[in-house]
């Protein structure tokens, strides 16, 4: 699947799910051209979202719309204390003025205009005009110099920085007439094709935009066509004769959809991200991050993330839902492929968001899981099937060594691919490990003069017999998919209808069911089994420009020591993976320091026990920060008079008289306590920690996953 390419397919029509704020991603696109003002307007709201400007700035901030923050005022005054001031300032001016004017003070304060005016002027006959103007500017002046001295007493210029100016800007703002906009700065005028000479297509393109015809995905995925092209020029005549027949519908994704059926969260397909929340105005929270929107993108899943609370928290519907949901819209615009895993009836998605949906044990199941990941090799499928067998076994059972096991598969897979061209199917496999005289002896036959592919065969032989050998935990592993339930699962000769993660160089929506309730133990099995498949295959991908993520929806006993290795090489390997705990306690003892250091982003949501939190809290380190240390000292007097002055203050306050004193001091304090994080975070929060994969990171926020 190539959506670099042409294709000739329609979009859907859909509807969105209400929301109550503001919309901020464009309309979806109609199947027929718009008419009347409904297109227009469709047109209008799409070009305003695709106008708005978005700012660089910190990870994890949501830059749709985003203004920078003010630089911060450490000693910057209460707007309450700021306007008190200024009205009691006002107030002892005012006074002041009415006490001069009405000649309460005397005449003192009008000796300089006695002292720089001619006496004769204030005598009759005189010129009294004359001392009349003097005397008038005279006054003027005063209550300037009355103004200048209380304005700077009452803070007049911090108020008007503070409010004066905001409120002047604003309504400059909404007065003055919107600019025109300039094709060459306008995005929905395609300036890059115009730059390149065609001008054609971009006025195709804008044209659909302001029918109303276009929306985010449309736009997202003819730019990354648009960047293919530039890639390989050759490709130029094919791009633009598609464009002007099919305008905003060209280089369609090979399902033909041009949207998902619902969207429950707030996307930016420009700027690839998807809000989850906004960082709490707390003084926990930096200073920067404070109010603004936070939200996920691939530079942050590609460091993967690992989110921790109990059920009910808001993992899969504050975190896991969104971000799978932006990830599908990232693979109809062609820019990424995503695989999901969870318990049936979990509510991920609804089927229609994914291309491929396995439902493992359900019989109407279309399409079907390859337990060998689409290799050819022998080795490589051994390896990958015994993590996911015995890959939860190894860190407490020793006769569970991995090595061993992927070398026992080996032995088998090898020889039997040798005589069928494929690899066995569940049943074959389990009595080839239960060493089945009939199976075996088959496979030796049909080995006849393949020397090599016997003496793997002889040396399987040889090791089963041996105490304590590693087929016999293999075969009662293996039975655990070898049910009723599984019949017609697995299967290598399954054709078209077998799956397998070696597709994820194409821009994929996958969905994978697990039969969570009635077989559990089975479930998790095929978790850690797509967990390495996935590491493998995606590190294999010969083209990486599409970004590869797998969603694993509850990660209990599915962490293991190779997987997290695979996670860490992820990074490079432009993939990553979104995993979700109940609890810390889900993974092995061993393994729960390396789990939170192998993934670059860490969530630790409302009701985490303090065990969890400690293991956050020494994750997230500690910082230097400013105590202060308030010390009351009863102060004792000598003298009769001040005695009896305490005296009665004690009786009139209740308290003894007392002196404080402060002491400021610089201490190492740890980021978030365990206590902190499993008491003081707030229902429908989450403390979470990011880091991209060129190394930019944002501390420990504290983040509202309902704003």
């Amino acid at each position: 699947m190539d959506t670099e390419g042409t294709h000739d397919s329609r979009g859907t029509r859909s509807h969105r799910v209400p929301r109550q704020s503001a919309p901020v991603v464009p309309p979806r696109p109609q199947s027929a051209p718009a008419q009347g003002d409904g297109g227009a307007a469709a047109g209008q709201a799409f070009l305003t979202w695709l106008r708005t400007p978005r700012t660089e700035a910190e990870p994890g901030i949501w830059t749709y719309a985003h203004r920078p923050k003010p630089p911060e005022e450490p000693d910057r005054t209460p707007g309450r204390q700021l306007v008190s001031g200024a009205l009691i300032a006002f107030l002892c001016g005012w006074l002041l003025w009415s006490l001069c004017w009405n000649g309460y003070l005397g005449s003192y304060w009008l000796w300089p205009l006695f002292l720089f005016t001619p006496d004769s002027w204030r005598e009759a006959g005189g010129e009294q005009m004359a001392y009349v103007w003097a005397s008038y500017i005279y006054y003027g002046l005063f209550a300037l110099l009355l103004v200048v001295v209380f304005g700077r007493l009452g803070r007049l210029p911090e108020i008007w920085r503070r409010y004066g100016a905001r409120a002047l800007h604003r309504v400059w703002d909404e007065s003055s007439a919107p600019q025109p906009v300039r094709p060459q700065s306008d995005p929905a005028a395609w300036p890059e094709l115009r730059e390149t000479g065609a001008a054609a297509v971009a006025d195709r393109l804008a044209e659909e935009a302001r029918a109303g015809r276009m929306n985010d995905v449309d736009h997202a995925r003819i730019h990354r066509a648009w960047q293919s092209v530039r890639a390989r020029p050759g490709r130029l005549e094919a791009f633009v004769d598609t464009v002007r027949r099919e305008g905003a519908a060209a280089c369609a994704h090979p399902s033909g959809r041009r949207d998902l059926p619902v969207r429950i969260g707030r996307h930016d397909l420009l700027a690839r991200q998807v809000r989850i929340g906004a960082a709490v105005d707390d003084l926990r929270n930096p200073y920067r991050y404070r109010g603004t929107g936070f939200a996920l993108d691939p530079a942050l899943l590609g460091t993967s993330l690992l989110a921790v609370g109990p059920p009910g928290s808001g993992k899969t519907a504050q975190v896991v839902r969104p971000v799978l949901e932006s990830l599908c819209l990232q693979a109809l615009a062609g820019q990424a492929a995503v695989v999901a895993v969870g318990a049936a009836g979990a509510g991920l998605a609804p089927d229609d968001a994914f291309d491929v949906v396995i439902r493992i044990g359900q019989p109407d199941s279309e399409y079907d899981l390859d337990l060998y990941g689409g290799t050819t090799d022998p080795d490589e499928a051994a390896g990958v099937l015994a993590e996911g067998l015995l890959g939860d076994l190894a860190a407490t059972n020793p006769a569970a060594d991995i090595r061993r096991a992927a070398t026992a598969l080996a032995q088998l897979l090898g020889p039997y691919r040798a005589v069928h061209g494929r690899f066995p199917s569940v049943p074959e496999l389990r009595e080839l490990l239960d060493g089945s005289p009939e199976a075996l002896g088959e496979l030796r036959t049909a080995l006849a003069g393949q020397a090599t592919q016997l003496r793997e065969l002889d040396a399987r032989e040889r090791q089963s017999e041996r105490p304590g050998d590693v087929g016999a935990l293999l075969a009662d592993r293996i039975s655990l998919l070898d049910r009723p339930a599984f019949a017609g699962f697995f299967d290598p000769a399954g054709g078209a209808r077998l799956f397998s993660l070696r597709s994820l160089e194409h821009p994929l929506r996958v969905r994978i069911d697990l039969p969570e309730r009635g077989h559990a133990e089975a479930s998790r099995m095929l978790a850690r089994l797509v967990l390495a498949q996935f590491t493998e295959c995606a590190a294999a991908r010969a083209d990486r420009s599409l970004f590869a993520c797998l969603v694993l929806d509850d990660a209990t006993h599915t962490i293991t020591a190779e997987s997290l290795r695979g996670v860490q090489r992820l990074r490079s390997a432009h993939a990553g993976t979104v995993l979700t705990l109940r609890t810390l306690e889900d993974v092995p003892e061993a393994l729960r320091t390396a789990t939170l250091g192998a993934v670059g982003c860490r969530m630790a949501f409302a009701g985490v026990t303090t065990w969890d939190g400690a293991r956050f809290a020494e994750v997230w380190g500690k910082e230097w920060v400013e105590t202060r240390d308030v010390t009351n000292r009863q102060i004792i007097a000598d003298e009769p008079f001040t005695r009896l002055v305490h005296t009665v203050r004690r009786l009139v306050t209740g308290r003894a008289v007392t002196a404080e004193s402060v002491t400021v001091r610089r201490v190492e304090r740890e980021r978030w306590s365990a206590s902190e994080l499993a008491h003081s975070v707030p229902a429908g929060h989450a403390v979470l920690s990011l880091t991209t994969v060129r190394g930019d990171h944002a501390p420990p926020l504290l983040v509202d996953l309902r704003a």
